[in-house]
């Protein structure tokens, strides 16, 4: 609860209304393979390593996290806890502003040609409706604001990082935001806000979002992992997706080569190596 309260608390309106703004409604939209092809957080310790945060040790564990998520085509909440949390303690002793100012660079270094342009087409239609459009991501709420505002968004729910007179602690406030959290942002946005959950739309990749998704009026799987997809097609919400066949067929199901090519790829010392280079 604490982790949605604060992610609520945390929220900047980035953009100005439409001329003609629609007050009540409004558009959620998960980021990691939603908005953005992979996690946000591996883009994000890719331009903190090269910033030296942390070492190239680090960051190869960063890199096995994402092959996974990308091979796997699904979000495992405890690959995605651990390299989470592993970011927030490299930010420990640094300034709030530096973390502004360096997510700036790595936006449009490792980010900005990873946007799906058919959901960033969405959330712009969204706009145009007058519609306010905020981001729900468990990535830590700086990073959050920066994507939200480079994609002219109003603005975004993230995990919140405690700092103290402006500097990192390297601890959380709550927890992050995921699954139920994200709820809880969503209803304590909608509430200050005046929106109408029955008018307001949701869009993610992850069954973890389900909570999220159920909460609104028109619900909208994008890129779905296999759950998810099962239950949109049991609810009848709308189903996007803009991946290639095969990826489409390996988070469509295919758990069993999934795990086999994560395996061997694990296994594979070269392949890492390759990742950390394309990493530097």
């Amino acid at each position: 609860m604490l982790a949605g309260q604060a992610a609520a608390a945390a929220t900047e309106v980035e953009n100005a209304l439409a001329p003609d703004p629609d007050l009540t409604a409004a558009a959620f939209f998960d980021v990691d393979n939603t908005i953005m092809q992979g996690a946000s957080i591996f883009h994000l310790a890719r331009g903190l390593h090269r910033r030296d945060f942390f070492t190239t040790t680090d960051i190869a564990k960063a890199a096995w996290q994402q092959m996974y998520f990308r091979v796997a085509g699904v979000e495992d909440p405890e690959h995605i806890a651990k390299a989470r949390s592993s970011a927030l303690a490299f930010i420990a002793g640094h300034s709030v502003t530096e973390l502004e100012e360096i997510g700036e660079e790595i936006f449009d270094e490792h980010m900005a040609h990873k946007i799906w342009p058919g959901t960033r087409a969405i959330a712009q239609t969204h706009l145009d409706r007058g519609e306010r459009v905020w981001l729900v991501t468990a990535a830590p709420i700086e990073i959050a604001r920066v994507i939200a505002r480079r994609l002219g968004l109003t603005g975004a729910l993230g995990t919140v990082a405690e700092h103290v007179d402006g500097i990192y602690t390297g601890e959380l406030v709550g927890e992050m935001l995921h699954g139920e959290g994200k709820a809880v942002a969503i209803r304590a946005v909608a509430e200050r806000e005046g929106l109408d959950l029955e008018r307001c739309s949701a869009y993610s990749d992850s069954s973890n979002d389900l909570p999220m998704l159920s909460l609104v009026g028109h619900p909208c799987a994008v890129n779905p992992d296999a759950r998810l997809r099962a239950a949109a097609q049991k609810n009848g919400w709308l189903v996007r997706d803009y991946r290639t066949g095969r990826k489409v067929a390996v988070a469509g199901g295919r758990a069993a080569f999934a795990g086999a090519a994560v395996a061997g790829a694990w296994r594979s010392r070269g392949l890492v190596s390759r990742l950390v280079r394309k990493i530097h």
